[in-house]
């Protein structure tokens, strides 16, 4: 019987904490107005890459498993194609925004 490792709770509860603050901080950003626009962006770019990061390594458990290097490549695979379809479609809006 092959029996998959979890989590520990301890493991969970660092992330869940972790993904709380990660959302609270932009959401506060925005709320109260506390940076300039351009600054506010960035701040939320980076929120989420980091909450990017928590989710991967505490909730999917990317570095576990018989064959992480598969987990890892199948990952920037995928984050290729998603960087691809919102560059791609960021680029369209703007272009198109500015033909008015």
């Amino acid at each position: 019987m092959n029996q998959e490792s979890h989590g520990s709770v301890k493991s969970y509860t660092i992330g869940f904490i972790l993904s709380i603050i990660l959302t609270v901080i932009p959401l506060v950003l925005v709320l109260n107005k506390m940076m300039s626009p351009t600054a506010l962006v960035v701040t939320i770019i980076a929120m989420a890459v980091l909450q990017f990061l928590v989710q991967l390594f505490f909730f999917m458990h990317i570095k576990e498993g018989e064959k992480p290097r598969y987990n890892v490549m199948a990952l920037i695979l995928g984050v290729v194609i998603v960087v691809t379809i919102v560059a791609g479609s960021v680029w369209i809006m703007s272009f198109n925004s500015q033909v008015q």
